[in-house]
């Protein structure tokens, strides 16, 4: 397992009840968190890994995190490796809207994935899913993420493991329409204090600005005349707290 960096485009296409669409250009990280990428103490601030975080934010690692939530619900991490596409914290600062975990057994075969999502609203949530052969998984929405949706419908999500390319998809589902699709695509990059460097210059404090830019397409939006779906209590999943 090799840590790299993707400088990526995110997508995101809603159909219905209003046509909208964005770009956004950033960079993600992949890396095993056990094993987070050694870095020069003076860019240390361009990439914290945080278990705070992550999962309940009350773990001592990231994969502990992940492992009390996968015991919570009936698996096994054991000796697995992971592999975790995320966003580092950027001067302190970090907003994740989608971190995924690839688990594989010791033998290499998968265990599962996990996508863990997290809202403006300082709420996350997370969806186990054992993916076919093609990283494809469905699963029910169960957490409020855009304040323009309910909880209702369901995930159609292609997660393969990422490799020279990443290539993610999450579709949402309702009434057999598919309303809103969110894409994620890049490029792998080794990571070197080089490449580091020229992705923070070329996209500076990466996570602050896609937080803003949440923010005021949700603005956009509500211009737009889209009614705001009321926000349900949230509950913290049993492995999560």
């Amino acid at each position: 397992m090799v840590n790299a960096l993707y400088p990526c485009t995110i997508a995101h296409v809603r159909s219905a009840p209003v046509k909208y669409a964005f770009r956004h250009r950033t960079y993600l990280w992949l890396i095993d968190p056990d094993r987070p990428p050694p870095l020069p103490a003076a860019l240390s601030l361009l990439a914290g890994f945080d278990p705070r975080d992550h999962f309940g934010g009350t773990a001592p690692t990231i994969r502990a995190g992940l492992s009390r939530f996968l015991a919570a619900n009936g698996v096994d991490l054991a000796d697995a490796t992971v592999q975790m596409l995320t966003q580092a914290r950027v001067f302190g600062h970090v907003f994740n809207p989608l971190t995924v975990y690839w688990c594989r057994r010791a033998d290499g075969t998968p265990l599962c994935t996990v996508a863990e999502v997290h809202n403006t609203y300082g709420e996350r949530h997370c969806y186990l899913l054992h993916p076919d052969a093609g990283g494809r998984a469905s699963t029910g929405k169960e957490f409020y993420v855009s304040p323009f949706f309910g909880v209702d419908g369901a995930y159609r999500m292609r997660l393969p493991e990422p490799g020279p390319r990443l290539e993610l998809a999450v579709h949402l589902e309702r009434a057999g329409m598919r309303p809103f699709t969110a894409t994620v695509r890049g490029v792998r990059r080794p990571v070197t204090p080089r490449v580091l460097l020229r992705l923070a210059l070329r996209h500076p404090w990466s996570t602050a600005v896609v937080s803003v830019a949440i923010r005021l397409h949700g603005i956009r939006l509500l211009l737009r005349g889209l009614p705001v779906r009321p926000r349900p209590r949230h509950t913290a999943q049993e492995g999560m707290q």
